[in-house]
């Protein structure tokens, strides 16, 4: 896919603000086809200024790695027309992969035949034998290691095959041998199910029958890199079957492994940076079509954290589009759930993300209306950025479905913003600024007022709306000051320890 061929393209161009080159490689292959697909859409409705066939190429190039032949053929068709002929090569390659499909299916077949046997599964569960070494132990059903290897490639193949939901359904039973959850007791009433690790039971065999993995992990009891890809395609899957609350799991676990690894020095520091990266952008398929409104609020829990901040500021700058969109679409909503320091809890998200922004050298129409509003008070010039940003909101696969929402809050920010720092308007100007009528204003600030949380109120003698003075508090202050104080001072005391045994390693080194 190329770029708009005349370079001389106005910045206004969709195309200029396109992240899905920057996006792409950070992305499984298969997660670029609903991209590819909106673009089309994009080029159908003259939106944006990119060229199909070289759309279309892109998909063909994108498919080659794969094992969706047909689809690819079908490309190729759209690409070279018709009634062209389909190179030989393809025809190999679909060859050999119903050939290699066959022979990993026949692989395989003794542990699916026992995953579908639900009784001979549930026993070996109880029993504590549901896993890898157990079954090849056994011989009753024919289960080697093997074969168990061989089922885990079939699930990845029948995922290369774009066959996501048999590939999902794999995982799962692959990932179940290296799990431990939590048994339901006949002889009680569930009361200690819930614990988040084992701890052991008096009335237990031993302490290993009532160990219990991650709850945050599909309770696996270990993590190693292998076992962090299989995490991966997971998540990839619930993905691409838009399986948005399983995603939502999936990218729980995903973080959790990488954390444990990371934290165990089983992955290097740069190595957990890029998984992080990774994590970052596929985050956004599953916060950004979470309809129970909280995911947004989760990603800029994550995006604002400080290792995950990291890998924005140093390998991907172009996520802070997403970060501002969501802080300015979740701020009202956050605020409401704070409570009395709903005002607080704005301002600080807000000052959270101009910090993000200060270290990010990122910037297109979006990140611009912020910094020009927040940073600079610039209303004229944070007018002009909002009227681009509803075409970069609406040319951006993950931010479309919000446009008419992200530029209702940004009017809100707007008018928040210039109440407040002139403390008093006529509603008359207002009015004027607002193509409305006094009356029409009037009952349009009293319903904003009402349900954004607006500290403001309107002097119906003068005319004219007052905003508060939206002082902070003293406990905010403190809070605010206080944020982290126990990691910072963990760190502080690491750092010393380090350096103390530095400077005893270097005294000993010198008396030698």
């Amino acid at each position: 896919m190329t770029a708009p061929s005349d370079s001389t393209a106005p910045a206004t161009d969709a195309a200029a603000y396109d992240l899905t080159s920057k996006i792409s490689p950070y992305l499984d292959l298969h997660m670029m086809f609903p991209l590819l697909e909106y673009i089309d859409s994009l080029i159908s409705s003259g939106s944006i200024s990119y060229n199909a066939m070289d759309v279309a190429q892109a998909r063909l190039e994108l498919l080659k790695p794969t094992h969706m032949v047909d689809y690819a053929m079908d490309i190729y068709r759209e690409v070279h027309g018709e009634g062209a002929q389909i190179p030989q090569e393809m025809e190999d390659q679909k060859a050999g992969v119903f050939k290699k499909l066959e022979e990993l299916k026949n692989g395989q077949a003794a542990f699916e035949e026992l995953c579908r046997n639900e009784d001979a599964r549930a026993n070996l569960v109880n029993s504590n034998q549901w896993n890898v070494q157990s079954l090849t132990s056994m011989a009753t059903y024919g289960i080697t290691a093997e074969t168990i290897d061989n089922y885990y490639k079939f699930a990845k193949f029948n995922f290369d095959c774009g066959d996501y939901q048999q590939g999902r359904d794999m995982i799962e039973n692959y990932l179940s041998l290296f799990a431990s959850p939590p048994k339901q007791r006949k002889d009680d009433g569930g009361d200690d199910d819930d614990d988040e690790f084992a701890g052991g039971d008096a009335n237990a065999k031993s302490s290993e029958d009532e160990k219990t993995g991650n709850p945050n992990m599909y309770y696996l009891t270990s993590i190693d890199t292998t076992l962090l890809q299989v995490l991966w395609g997971k998540l990839s899957c619930e993905i691409l079957v838009e399986d948005w609350e399983e995603a939502a799991v999936a990218l729980v676990a995903v973080k959790t492994a990488i954390e444990a690894l990371a934290s165990s020095s089983k992955l290097s520091p740069l190595d957990a940076l890029h998984q992080r990266t990774w994590l970052l952008h596929w985050s956004l398929f599953v916060f950004w079509n979470d309809a129970s409104g909280k995911g947004l609020e989760s990603m800029v829990e994550l995006f604002t954290s400080e290792k995950y901040l990291q890998a924005i500021t140093t390998h991907a700058p172009h996520l802070l589009r997403y970060l501002t969109a969501a802080v300015l679409l979740c701020k009202r909503r956050a605020a409401k759930k704070a409570g009395n320091n709903s005002n607080a809890e704005g301002r600080r998200l807000l000052r959270d993300l101009v910090k993000v922004m200060k270290q990010c050298e990122y910037s297109d129409p979006i990140v611009e209306f912020v910094d020009k509003l927040s940073v600079k008070f610039d209303f004229e010039a944070a007018q002009s950025q909002l009227a681009l940003c509803e075409k970069v909101l609406s040319t951006d696969f993950f931010l479309c479905k919000q446009t008419e929402l992200f530029m209702e809050e940004a009017r809100v920010f707007v008018f928040e913003n210039y109440c407040r720092i002139h403390h008093k308007i006529d509603l008359t100007t207002l009015g004027e600024k607002l193509a409305m009528d006094r009356n029409r204003a009037e009952r349009w600030i009293v319903d904003l007022i009402r349900n954004a949380l607006l500290d403001a109120k309107i002097d119906s003698e003068e005319g004219c709306v007052v905003m508060g003075t939206g002082s902070t508090s003293v406990y905010e202050k403190v809070m605010d000051r206080t944020k982290e104080l126990t990691a910072r001072s963990g760190g502080l005391v690491a750092n010393l320890r380090s350096y103390m045994n530095d400077v005893k390693r270097e005294k000993i080194r010198k008396e030698r």
